[in-house]
């Protein structure tokens, strides 16, 4: 099969153990579910004005130096602006950790949602969720056999391996916008996909269900290739995947790239699967400053900065991949983790409990657990120990509440003891331990993306473990009652 000599769009996973900052450097875009309705283009907007964010949201700052972030080549611009993808105010920078797209100036906070990328349906591949099958725009001819491949898929579960056929045909199709593309797409050594990852590698994993759940994913699309590449395939379909390989990297793509959302094409409004070209170069935060919406009358996908968002010239234009997941679905989606993830959780197996306001008050953490966040209006200036671990912390430990009167100190301190131990039980069961895994990491020099990330994927665990164990031992030393 034909190589790809691709441009290096990799991610930058959490290499350092503080436990703050937002995960960036990642160009693989997520499943979104934002439509064109007005609930949907708020749903971003969570800020509050009188409740700054915790540091875990606050701006990612650039791990690379100016020095390290070259602009994109021209050719990246060119095909796409000679087919009316535009962006504005922004440009697309690749270094040592990928692309990403940066603000060339300054944008003040105004009342409405600004736009900073257009890209056109032509440019997209898309295919839609349900029967019967449509695609905008309409590539494939009724008579091509790749059209039956398609169209034997599970409506309700083979989504990844429909836009994955539908992707290695528009390789295929001549004159199609993505066999340009395809050059600023990682290859399979440069992307994180566990899809991509040995045997060997999903045992660095420490984490036998998400092994087992990749293992499950990979032999279910060697299947499919097999059933259709088969020896008495026309030669039409065999040379868009001439070995496993090369599909299973494609079904990668699928599903790393993947953004879902209605679009509305004429009358016609259409549950879709989509691959945006350019969208696709936005990195990952848990507070975005940047959505996407549909614009059904010209027939484009619009990238939009937050109302009310401030953002200085250099700083990325991130968008949130998935809300409310644990690390083990952005590893097994996108290849990344973080330690710091507010969503992230432990299943303790005692029936050891501690009182849920009390915890709550000593972090100075509000809201909702749907929404919790850290009010830096009660701290103390400079006080970063509150992260998206401890609000993980705060949704994962067992607790009670229901407005009733705490035990005496003494018996909550022993709680807090024994969901100490039962942590340190669990940091036990891991081959490595945390500072293993660090220096490990530092001393490879040659190891494939797949391997550090998931070397990443367990220390992260590891150190979400330990925040929980520090957070506990805060939470005796002050409680308030």
């Amino acid at each position: 099969m034909a190589s790809f000599p691709l441009y290096h769009p990799t991610h930058s996973l959490f290499s350092s153990t503080q436990l703050k900052g937002s995960r960036r450097g990642f160009l693989w875009p997520p499943t979104y579910s934002f439509g064109s309705h007005t609930e949907n283009k708020a749903r971003p907007i969570k800020a509050s004005v009188n409740a700054p964010p915790f540091p875990l949201f606050k701006p990612p700052q650039v791990e690379e130096s100016p020095s390290e972030l070259e602009p994109a080549d021209p050719d990246f611009y060119k095909i796409g602006y000679v087919r009316s993808m535009r962006a504005y105010g922004v440009e697309f920078r690749e270094g040592p950790a990928g692309f990403g797209v940066y603000a060339s100036k300054d944008v003040e906070p105004l009342k409405r949602a600004r736009v900073i990328m257009e890209i056109p349906l032509e440019l997209m591949l898309t295919i839609s969720k349900k029967l019967p099958w449509m695609f905008f725009p309409d590539i494939i001819p009724m008579d091509h056999p790749i059209f039956d491949i398609i169209n034997s898929t599970n409506p309700e579960t083979d989504w990844d391996l429909r836009l994955a056929c539908l992707l290695l045909y528009a390789f295929d199709c001549e004159g199609n916008f993505w066999q340009l593309y395809g050059d600023f797409l990682p290859s399979a050594d440069e992307g994180t996909s566990l899809l991509l990852a040995s045997e060997e590698e999903l045992l660095e994993l420490q984490d036998p269900n998400l092994a087992s759940t990749m293992r499950t994913q990979q032999q279910r699309a060697i299947e499919f290739w097999e059933s259709n590449w088969h020896s008495g395939a026309p030669l039409k379909i065999k040379r868009l995947a001439r070995d496993h390989q090369r599909f299973i990297w494609a079904v990668s793509i699928a599903q790393s790239r993947c953004i879902n959302m209605p679009i509305r094409v004429g009358s016609l409004t259409q549950e879709a699967n989509m691959l945006i070209p350019y969208a696709d170069m936005l990195n990952h935060s848990f507070e975005p400053n940047c959505f996407f919406h549909w614009r059904f009358k010209d027939r484009m996908l619009e990238v939009l900065i937050n109302a009310g968002q401030r953002i200085r010239k250099g700083e990325e234009m991130t968008v949130n991949y998935m809300s409310s997941q644990k690390n083990d679905m952005f590893m097994q989606k996108y290849g990344f983790s973080s330690p710091v993830n507010p969503w992230d959780m432990i299943n303790f197996s005692g029936n050891t409990r501690i009182h849920l306001d009390s915890f709550l008050s000593i972090f100075n953490i509000s809201g909702l657990p749907e929404e919790y966040y850290h009010n830096n209006c009660l701290s103390d200036a400079g006080d970063t120990f509150v992260d998206g671990a401890v609000i993980a912390a705060a949704r994962t430990l067992p607790s009670w509440s229901d407005r009733d009167v705490p035990p005496i100190p003494s018996l909550e301190r022993k709680a807090v003891k024994e969901l100490q131990n039962e942590c340190h039980q669990m940091l036990a069961e891991f081959a490595t331990t945390s500072k293993q895994d660090q220096k490990l990491l530092d001393s490879m020099t040659d190891a494939t993306r797949t391997l550090e990330a998931a070397i990443k994927y367990r220390l992260h665990r590891k150190l979400f473990i330990e925040k929980v164990i520090q957070a506990l031992e805060v939470y005796q030393g002050k409680i308030l009652f």
